[in-house]
């Protein structure tokens, strides 16, 4: 196992970086937790929040340089890895802004003299993947760190340039040392690391078997976890719905970031025979335009997978549904170019039986569904161990709304494919994980909701 750079764009090794031994790993955590108990956890917010703010304004004025390591090492297209830097100097500024009010202290005024108060508990280790190198990151630090609590960071093994330049934000910005902790570790080392007393809580975002691991040992050490686990998100296309916005939505939803996000659209569900073959052929002709090419040109709007392991297994996946009956209606294939490139893809006729009728397929290739009811489409729709994100298309607010009530899911989306903020919670239900990550729900997953009750003195 190690971290290394490789060009998805052109499949060359770019520079690898060496794990840490154990002794400099277990060293950090002592400094972390050390830092925490010391220091960080007594600061008053306010003053946390500034370095936290600090870490935003270094990333605007960075930004070229931090969405160029995007696109160097997971092939972001670059307008997305802009995108995706805005957003994370907008989650550091919003926890900056609001982390204060968040965490005061609320009095319950059906029981005089009691007052709830959130008190940090001490070093989180996080582990994150390599999708979203830094939003998945700031999903995590940003809260935290306001909330009074240090992090240690395990982040994917291909992208250790943008682990670097994510951690000298904090550098910069004057945290000091142990409060944001960057880990270049194995697996063995994380699990001995959430054994460890002094790690108070784990997040993970990855895959359900990542998941089902971390949150065993987790449990077995009665620590808190936080899983973001991904999901095979389904967009219902209602008897209401308009198709030429639903196509336009359902294009953006499953290519955007090459089709590697856990809330992209990963099933279409169209309710009628005739509208489902309108939609197919709209879809079809749109995926038969995409530009699919180097991430640095404008033009382009698919740049290449992230590896070639992703995009082999995803080849496979395509190849096992062929072979269980699923049909081709475009794309399937590599394309021929250096680099880790695969068509846009449409599979339909995927009966129950298929295993891709219950997979996550994590790049761009779209599972089609018609359907005669919009009571099928839910039922199809729930039809899977995830729950992270699902759309529902209808010109009817109420009825998509009514239809989005019974999706069994962490987040719906109506009639717009994924719009993050800041402000906007992120999680799953069912195999797509537990806990809430952004908004007010984000900053208190790991704080202690202390009960302070007072009576008069005797």
């Amino acid at each position: 196992m190690s971290f290394a750079t490789i060009n998805p764009a052109t499949g060359k090794f770019v520079k690898d970086f060496p794990l840490q031994s154990n002794e400099e790993i277990f060293a950090a955590l002592g400094a972390a937790d050390e830092r925490y108990r010391e220091d960080w956890k007594f600061r008053p917010v306010a003053d946390r929040a500034r370095i936290v703010g600090r870490a935003a304004q270094i990333l605007r004025e960075k930004r070229d340089e931090y969405a160029g390591y995007l696109t160097l090492e997971m092939g972001k297209v670059t307008r997305f890895a802009y995108i995706e830097v805005d957003l994370v100097a907008d989650i550091l500024d919003y926890y900056a802004e609001h982390g204060e009010r968040f965490l005061a202290a609320e009095s319950l005024p059906e029981e005089p003299g009691a007052t709830v108060v959130s008190e940090p508990i001490g070093v989180i280790l996080a582990i994150e993947p390599w999708n979203f190198p830094y939003y998945q990151l700031a999903r995590v630090v940003a809260p935290q760190l306001v909330a009074g609590n240090v992090v240690m960071l395990k982040h994917a093994q291909n992208v250790p340039q943008c682990a670097l330049a994510f951690a000298r934000l904090f550098v910069e910005a004057e945290a000091p040392e142990g409060v944001y902790t960057n880990l270049f570790c194995s697996i063995e080392q994380i699990a001995n690391l959430i054994d460890d007393f002094r790690v108070r809580g784990v997040a993970l975002t990855g895959s359900e078997r990542a998941g089902a691991s971390v949150g065993e040992r987790a449990g077995r050490n009665l620590k808190k976890v936080v899983l973001e686990l991904g999901g095979s998100d389904p967009a219902l296309i209602l008897e209401g719905a308009s198709l030429e916005h639903a196509v336009e939505q359902t294009v953006m939803g499953r290519t955007f970031n090459s089709g590697q996000g856990c809330v992209n659209i990963k099933r279409v569900i169209v309710v009628g025979k005739e509208r489902g073959k309108e939609m197919l052929a709209a879809l079809t002709e749109r995926f038969a335009a995409i530009q699919v090419g180097d991430p640095t040109d404008e033009t382009t709007l698919l740049g290449p997978m992230a590896s070639e392991r992703g995009l082999d297994g995803l080849l496979r996946q395509v190849e096992d549904a062929k072979a269980a009956g699923a049909k081709i209606a475009y794309g399937g294939k590599r394309v021929d170019r250096p680099g880790f490139y695969v068509e846009p893809t449409i599979i339909t006729e995927i009966a129950e039986d298929n295993p891709l009728y219950q997979q996550e397929a994590f790049g761009p290739v779209l599972s089609f569904y018609v359907v005669d009811s919009e009571r099928e489409a839910i039922e199809l729709a729930n039809a899977t161990r995830y729950g992270l994100g699902a759309y529902v298309f209808d010109e009817d607010v109420e009825r998509a709304k009514q239809a989005a009530s019974h999706i069994e899911s962490g987040m719906v989306y109506i009639n717009s494919c994924f719009v993050d903020s800041p402000r906007l919670p992120f999680g799953g239900v069912k195999n797509s994980g537990f806990g809430r990550e952004l908004s007010k729900l984000g900053i208190g997953e790991f704080v202690n909701r202390k009960l302070l009750r007072v009576s008069d003195p005797v």
